[in-house]
């Protein structure tokens, strides 16, 4: 993929995070986007009470990566930089 074509692509991911980024607040969380990877996987770093929920990767999963794959069909995979305990 072109340095261009990774710059809009990882544009549209820091995007839909923003748009995810308020339900997560609701409940005290927050989440950072910290990169994306060659393949395609969008490393973030949940926060806030995400970060020791024992809900937070059915979250990440299920509603986070979903959201994302469905705004960007390219996403592989949302992954939590932080394992989480």
């Amino acid at each position: 993929m072109e340095s261009q074509e990774r710059k809009i692509l990882e544009a549209k991911v820091r995007n839909a995070i923003e748009q995810i980024r308020p339900y997560l607040q609701q409940d005290g969380g927050d989440i950072a986007f910290v990169s994306l990877t060659e393949d395609n996987v969008v490393n973030v770093e949940l926060q806030g009470h995400c970060g020791s929920c024992p809900y937070a990767m059915m979250t990440l999963k299920q509603n986070v990566e979903l959201a994302i794959q469905d705004a960007i069909p390219e996403i592989k995979a949302v992954e939590n930089i932080h394992p989480i305990e």
